[in-house]
């Protein structure tokens, strides 16, 4: 399996993954496996809760601005990724975090918004920058660990003021660059969390933990550790792609979320081929936001935007 494979597996695994874990989103843990007891079946990709049958939610739409940024301006430009936000933000998604909405409208500069935010709440540690992570990640793992830890540290805090949600993109970053090169991404965490900042090092650490179950987590799994723990949990203990995002999405909660970044890392893990074909043919991807006319990304949409990330990359000085 070549790299493009691997790569094309978490940017499209990632969009899967929250399309499918959509309609699911703050209910109960077991509820898919419930309605859908059986893999393979069929059906699963089945809409609902507002969402269209495979129509991605804001983590995708989120995903693709900072993809586009990365591909159109060369490489890492925060001004450009913040301000694709805020049109994004204006044009009304259907989904938006609280916090992510607060910080891409009051109307503070791009490098003050979210730091503003967080001084004044005290609480900014959601998974809200992890979820988008998935093209970024590929634009930057071919880069060694430090470069890409660096840049989910600085993609994340665009929108997230406090540092632990820095680190737990960082991590994620590190994860995905290990399993695009073909590796164990399981095998990469004790240096990832040597490489992390000391003063979150430990909560990341827990969770990573190989014996660590996402029933263990003390906090809901819309912050950033326990969703980055229990979508590592997820690949850990299931071996294709499939069953990875399926077990995530029966946990409950934050779902579309968890089932994304879930995806990006088995996709990574798995490749394109294990992405089932029932569920990338009707996935879509609305992209409010975006300059010209309205547009619809589905799977061969994304897998250019991943080729064009990874050239762009190679052109960068990857």
């Amino acid at each position: 399996m070549d790299r493009m494979e691997r790569a094309i597996g978490a940017v499209v695994g990632s969009a899967v993954g929250d399309a499918l874990g959509a309609p699911f989103e703050f209910g109960a843990a077991g509820t898919f496996s419930t309605r859908f007891p059986r893999a393979g079946v069929g059906g699963e990709m089945c809409g609902g809760g507002g969402w269209e049958v495979g129509e991605a939610t804001d983590d995708t739409q989120m995903a693709v601005h900072v993809g586009e940024s990365l591909v159109e301006r060369g490489g890492l430009d925060l001004q450009d990724v913040f301000a694709r936000f805020r049109r994004w933000a204006a044009a009304e998604p259907k989904d938006i975090g609280l916090q992510t909405e607060d910080v891409l409208t009051n109307g503070l500069p791009w490098d003050q918004a979210a730091e503003a935010h967080f001084r004044g709440n005290q609480r900014a540690a959601g998974n809200g920058a992890l979820m988008r992570a998935a093209t970024s990640g590929v634009f930057f793992g071919g880069r060694g660990r430090a470069a890409t830890m660096d840049a989910g540290r600085r993609l994340s805090a665009l929108t997230h003021g406090d540092p632990a949600a820095w680190e737990g993109t960082a991590i994620f970053h590190e994860l995905l660059r290990v399993a695009l090169a073909g590796a164990d991404p399981l095998d990469a965490v004790p240096a990832a969390l040597a490489a992390a900042s000391a003063e979150h090092r430990e909560r990341y650490a827990v969770v990573l933990a190989p014996g660590w179950e996402p029933e263990q987590a003390t906090e809901f799994n819309g912050a950033v550790w326990p969703c980055l723990g229990s979508a590592v949990w997820a690949v850990r203990t299931t071996t294709c792609y499939e069953d990875a995002v399926r077990a995530a999405v029966d946990l409950g909660g934050d779902t579309d979320t968890v089932a994304a970044v879930t995806g990006a890392l088995a996709g990574a893990v798995h490749g394109i081929a294990g992405v089932p074909g029932r569920w990338t043919e009707p996935l879509h991807v609305p992209l409010p936001g975006a300059a010209g006319p309205p547009r619809v990304l589905r799977r061969r949409e994304l897998e250019e935007l991943t080729a064009e990330l990874l050239a762009a990359s190679a052109r960068s000085g990857s």
